[in-house]
């Protein structure tokens, strides 16, 4: 599963990588959790654009917008078979800018974490779906759910599941492909991605601080 990921590129960097228009001022994040808010690159008719969307899909026809109705995943092996999800893949994909994501190993009763990414940091695109919900009178919510694979030899040294990422040259045609060809972008990525352990202050909401990424200590 992916549970927490960082962003940290500058809104210029976003805008080049992902070809938008304009993107607005953000900061960078260092543990983005679930029920947060977080950018998302959606199609559009002219092009494409940027959302702020809470991780956590929330179907438009969810009576309830609260944490108990968000999913924070959605297993590609059955995008098209769930309710909750085969209406989004159909025709509201997204591409989740991140630098990295962070995942726990289970290693006896302790489970240290590791922070995976490209190599130097670069900017990467998971596979995401969206939804728009809308609260009788009120103002509409998006919100947004990670597409996990089963992992990579890399990956599963830490866990079994890993987000699905999006080659930039395969970024328009998740967007706005008919299902049966999105579908074949699904599977692990395999080349340059690295795993490093970081230190446990990960582990709280709390702490939201480029010291996360630093490499685990010894002692």
């Amino acid at each position: 599963m992916c549970g927490r990921f960082y962003l940290t590129a500058t809104p210029a960097e976003i805008r080049k990588h992902f070809k938008l228009e304009k993107v607005p001022e953000l900061v960078p994040r260092y543990n983005i959790a679930p029920m947060q808010s977080s950018p998302i690159v959606v199609a559009e008719e002219n092009g494409r654009g940027l959302l702020m969307a809470r991780w956590g899909l929330v179907p438009a026809w969810s009576l309830y917008l609260s944490p108990a109705t968000g999913m924070i995943n959605a297993p590609a092996e059955t995008l098209d078979e769930k309710p909750a999800y085969r209406t989004a893949f159909q025709s509201q994909r997204c591409l989740v800018p991140a630098n990295g994501f962070y995942e726990w190993q289970a290693k006896g009763t302790k489970r240290p974490p590791s922070k995976i990414t490209l190599r130097h940091g670069a900017l990467i695109a998971f596979a995401g779906l969206w939804a728009r919900w809308v609260p009788e009178g009120g103002d509409p919510v998006e919100t947004f759910t990670i597409v996990t694979t089963r992992a990579s030899k890399l990956v599963g040294e830490v866990h079994d599941r890993m987000p699905v990422i999006i080659a930039p040259t395969d970024h328009q045609r998740w967007l706005t492909a008919p299902p049966v060809a999105a579908k074949k972008l699904l599977v692990p990525f395999m080349t340059g991605l690295t795993i490093t352990a970081v230190g446990d202050r990960v582990n709280s909401l709390k702490n939201d601080d480029v010291s996360l990424l630093q490499p685990a200590t010894d002692g």
